[in-house]
């Protein structure tokens, strides 16, 4: 185990996935992103896969196949990553400098912090604070000095 007692990934089968077909996997493929992504569904706290299978029509196995074949993760690691992408880009950028990690980690969609801590120690390696640290730039444009 490592730091925040995150487990090893274990490979698993699951045979409703192999009754999805491949067109059916692409078209949801996008369907999902359209929803998680464009519309930024990743942010509510309360998002399920039952819910993002109710809003496509569909049923939550189905868009856990997908998930699982065309992403190659689980649902809830699907949802995190778009989660930490979103904290990665305003802990970096300067006119968020004064908010705290906390209000960061509501923003994009934790319900608390050691799960954002945790998920964000996973994807990158660091902690969100030492992540603001190392990589916080300075938006506003610099004056020249003559």
């Amino acid at each position: 185990m490592s730091k925040y007692n995150l487990p090893k990934k274990k490979e698993r089968g699951a045979s409703y996935r192999s009754l999805v077909s491949p067109a059916v996997m692409d078209d949801l493929k996008q369907r999902i992103l359209d929803v998680v992504v464009m519309q930024k569904r990743f942010k509510d706290k309360n998002y399920s896969a039952r819910q993002l299978a109710k809003d496509l029509g569909t049923n939550s196995r189905y868009v856990s196949a997908v998930v699982n074949v065309r992403f190659r993760m689980n649902y809830t690691t699907f949802i995190n990553k778009y989660r930490i992408e979103e904290a990665m880009s305003i802990l970096t950028d300067k006119r968020y400098g004064d908010l705290r990690i906390e209000e960061v980690s509501d923003m994009v969609g934790f319900s608390n912090r050691q799960s954002f801590y945790a998920s964000f120690f996973k994807f990158t390696g660091i902690t969100p604070k030492e992540y603001r640290t190392k990589y916080m730039v300075d938006k506003k444009p610099k004056k020249k000095t003559s």
